[in-house]
């Protein structure tokens, strides 16, 4: 296939890559609103102020940059600190006067939010696929939920695009389309995990989200999952590089 028609979300459907264990592991994660245009190093190129990023790039824990589907921004700069819990993610938010507040800012005094979050990768600098795919569900989710609809940077498994975490549940989607993300959406909001677009429930390993949904599917909760190593494979349409995967087996 010729380099600018490659698309990784398409090769990993093709070969029918196993989706199951792929979530974010991270447990803790800020998300800090970023307006405008993101570059491949996300954290590193945008507009936020150079004290701002260079706070950022300090942070022991995994940052996200975030902005609405529509392009605007503010007033002010949104903040989100995700916590992984047993159940999904502790979530604390707040709403700075201007984003150089951020930097000295108490991260642990943040106050509780409690009202739906779904974020969307839409990268395309990082990879094609999130933004071509991911855009548009974006889009569409807005219109549901205004205020809780976000773009964001790399979630991670660009091939499985259109990739969205929804917090607070942590509950992580993959290949999705403009088709299925609204009603896989309001399934989660059900305490549901959609078959064939759950990845797992981020903040937790992978051997873990697998061993979630084979109990919700009815599998014994004493079931043994076993990570193996998986097939080499290009896994971005960003760069040539190939990678090893993952793949689980349930006994």
């Amino acid at each position: 296939m010729p380099e600018a028609d490659f698309r990784c979300s398409f090769a990993s459907a093709d070969d029918d890559e196993p989706i199951v264990g792929t979530a974010p592991t991270d447990a803790e994660v800020l998300l800090v609103e970023a307006p405008g245009p993101w570059g491949r190093d996300a954290l590193r190129d945008n507009r936020l102020p150079e004290s701002v990023r260079d706070h950022l790039a300090s942070l022991d824990l995994k940052v996200f940059l975030l902005r609405r589907p529509d392009g605007s921004g503010g007033p002010g700069t949104h903040v989100f600190r995700a916590t992984a819990t047993p159940e999904g993610y502790d979530v604390r938010a707040t709403l700075l006067d201007r984003p150089e507040n951020l930097v000295g800012l108490d991260l642990d005094a943040l106050p509780a939010h409690d009202s739906p979050l779904w974020l969307v990768c839409t990268n395309g600098k990082r990879d094609r696929c999130c933004a071509e795919i991911g855009r548009p569900i974006a889009g569409l989710l807005a219109r549901e939920w205004p205020e809780g609809t976000w773009e964001t940077t790399h979630l991670g498994g660009h091939r499985f695009s259109g990739t969205l975490l929804a917090l607070p549940s942590g509950v992580a989607l993959g290949r999705l389309d403009t088709g299925s993300a609204l009603d896989a959406c309001r399934a989660v909001l059900g305490g549901e995990l959609p078959e064939g677009l759950t990845r797992g429930r981020a903040g937790r390993p992978g051997v873990e989200q697998v061993r979630e949904l084979h109990v919700r599917a009815g599998g014994s909760p004493d079931a043994e999952v076993v990570a193996l190593p998986g097939p080499i494979r290009r896994q971005s349409c960003g760069d040539t590089k190939v990678k090893g995967t993952t793949v689980y087996e349930v006994h």
